[in-house]
This record gives structure tokens, C-alpha cells and sequence, in this order.
């Protein structure tokens, strides 16, 4: 397993980061906790989750459940939490029945990291992250319709000053070790990296978007920002909610898959998108790497890589993506990769 700083922080984190959106949803507290256990005894040393989480699909009763099943599992680890890096998440405008949907500033940060603390069972957060910006922002494919010019420039430089020094005094008080942003654009980090000068050893830590074979939004602007500002990318959806597996080709739908209970996947199934993931797959027999590894490993090959966030459904997926952590995908195999990319572009 290859560690790897995140940014400027202190925070040392294995290449591959186990996700736990479905915990508490797909995945009961017993498989959950075997899940954890499996990833920490293969090197794994960090994981991921959110105050909203469960997922697939999104429910008021099980926002908040993750977070509470890690909670319990880290109660009966307690020896590991100094070697485990701890990431979540304060979610900010999006659903009413968190905080009434309202905005990310200095009072919601502090509320929904005590709610975190306590269902997690831990004292402080290694990473907390700013799950959307509050302006919006164009992944889940709004980018056909995303318009910054909705926003105040004024007022959303405000809201990044307030979120910065709630976030530099949560930090004083050693309640978190560093913080993240998520699902942010290339001009609203370099605003954060702007703000964080004014404060002693504050750096932007890391961002976490979606990226995969088939989204790559994150090559353009934000690769070159992530090298020249050392912000390191923590990929969500490297198997783009299970199409890359091939599990979802021929029209077949798999029970209890993600498909099964969020049509379209949050619009990333259709003809474009599973025209690719049949070239994937062809590249993936040809060489024969499994096509879950082959996912995997070209995302953690990538330049501006801190973690790659995988997610596991049962116990037999974990199983097999472990399997395949030390996969390094050969320059011949990275070659097809590209050919497939620039016949499809941005699929989704």
C-alpha cells in the first residue's frame, strides 16, 4: 500500500480510501464492520463518510446512520483510532430535513461537526470537508446548466472568509486536523487557497470530485491546479456507481443494485456512457485485467491523486477490490485507455 500526503497538511493517508455511503442503507452494521476491519488489516488507513449518508437512495430516516455505525465500530477499536485518518462531511444547501437545507456558514459548521463527533464516537475529525459549495456547483451532471453568474461574487468571498475562520477555530480547538473541500470548482479553490494565507499553518488539504474513466471533467483546470497548489484530488465514483464493474450492460439489472434503486444513477447511465464501458471492458479482456482493477488503478495512476474513494455493496466486492490494490496498469494499456477517452470525451 503507497501512502501519500494530503497537500500541505500532516495527514498521511493510504492511495486507496474505503467509502461508506452505503452502510446503514445496502449494507447492515454487521457487513459494515466486517468492511472495516477488512480494509484496516489490508492497509487501508482511511476512510469516508458524510452527516447525510446513508445513500441509494437518500432518506431522512438514515441521514446521520454511517456516521453512527462507524461510530459503534470505532468504540470497539479504539486502538486504531491514532493510525486511522477519519474523514466526513457538512452538507450545506441541499436537503430539507438536514438543518432545513440551509446554507454552510460559522453556525452550521459547528452544529453538524457536533453531530458528527458524537455519532461517531471520537473526539476530533482528521479531515472535514465542505460537502457542496454554497453557490452550487456543476458535478452530477449540472455542468450542462451550471451558471456562477446567479451567484454575488462579494457574497460567496464572504461565505468562504466565514467558513475559513469557523473552520482555522474548530481547528484550534482540536476538533478537526484539517479540512477539505468537495465538489468545488477550479476558481472556488484558488478562493479558499486564497483565504487560508491569513492563517497560520491552515492549508486547503485536499478536494473531493467525482472522477473516473468516464467522468474526467477534473484533467482540464483542476489537474493544473492541483500540481501548482499541491491540493491533492480525492476521487469519488471511480467505478461511476458500478457501470465500470460491466454489471449493467445488455440492459441487465442486478437485484439490490444501485441501479435497482436510483434510476439512471444520477443520469450517468445512457447509450453514451455504456458504449465506453463496452470499450473498457474489451480493453480489460484483452489484457486480462479484471475490469474493477483496471478502474481502480488508472485512477490512483494519475498524477493529482491523493486516495481513491471505492465503495463496496457486500463483503465479496470488498473481497475483490482488495485483490487488485497493487494493480499498475502497463503504458501500452494506458494508451488504449486514452483512445477510448478521446473517441467518448467527457462521457457524462
Amino acid at each position: 500500500m503507497k501512502f501519500n500526503l494530503l497537500g500541505n497538511s500532516d495527514l498521511k493517508v493510504s492511495n486507496y480510501c474505503l467509502g461508506t455511503m452505503t452502510f446503514g442503507e445496502q449494507t447492515n452494521e454487521i457487513d459494515s464492520h466486517l468492511q472495516m476491519d477488512k480494509a484496516f488489516e489490508a492497509g487501508i488507513n482511511f476512510f469516508d463518510t458524510a452527516e447525510m449518508y446513508s445513500t441509494c437512495p437518500i432518506r431522512e430516516e438514515t441521514a446521520g446512520k454511517t456516521e453512527t455505525i462507524i461510530g459503534s465500530w470505532l468504540k470497539n477499536n479504539f486502538s486504531k483510532r491514532d493510525r486511522l485518518v477519519l474523514a466526513t462531511k457538512v452538507i450545506g444547501n441541499e436537503y430539507k430535513f438536514i438543518r432545513d437545507g440551509g446554507p454552510i456558514n460559522s453556525k452550521s459548521i459547528r452544529i453538524a461537526l457536533e453531530g458528527s463527533l458524537k455519532r461517531l464516537n471520537t473526539d476530533y475529525i482528521d479531515l472535514y470537508q465542505l460537502h457542496w459549495p454554497n453557490r452550487g456547483s456543476y458535478h452530477f451532471r449540472k455542468n450542462w446548466d451550471y451558471n456562477p453568474t446567479n451567484s454575488d461574487k462579494n457574497r460567496v468571498e464572504l461565505d468562504i472568509s466565514e467558513i475559513v475562520e469557523a473552520l482555522y477555530d474548530l481547528k484550534k480547538e482540536g476538533k478537526i486536523k484539517a479540512f477539505g473541500l468537495s465538489n468545488e470548482t477550479c476558481w472556488g479553490t484558488l478562493k479558499f487557497i486564497e483565504e487560508v494565507k491569513k492563517f497560520e499553518n491552515f492549508p486547503v488539504a485536499s478536494i473531493q470530485n467525482e472522477y473516473s474513466l468516464l467522468c474526467r471533467l477534473y484533467d482540464t483546470d483542476l489537474n493544473e491546479m492541483s500540481y501548482y497548489e499541491n491540493v491533492p484530488l480525492l476521487a469519488y465514483s471511480p467505478l461511476a456507481g458500478g457501470l465500470l464493474t460491466g454489471k449493467y450492460l445488455n440492459d441487465q439489472l442486478p437485484n439490490d443494485s444501485r441501479l435497482s434503486r436510483v434510476s439512471s444513477i444520477s443520469g450517468r447511465v445512457n447509450q453514451n456512457s455504456m458504449r465506453a464501458v463496452q470499450e473498457y471492458m474489451n480493453i480489460s479482456k484483452k489484457f486480462g485485467v479484471h475490469p474493477v482493477h483496471l478502474a481502480l488503478a488508472f485512477c490512483v495512476q494519475r498524477p493529482f491523486m491523493g486516495s481513491v474513494i471505492f465503495g463496496a455493496t457486500t463483503n465479496d466486492q470488498l473481497d475483490l477490490i482488495i485483490k487488485g490494490l497493487d494493480t499498475k496498469l502497463s503504458e501500452e494499456v494506458m494508451s488504449e485507455i486514452s483512445l477510448v477517452y478521446k473517441n467518448f470525451g467527457l462521457t457524462f
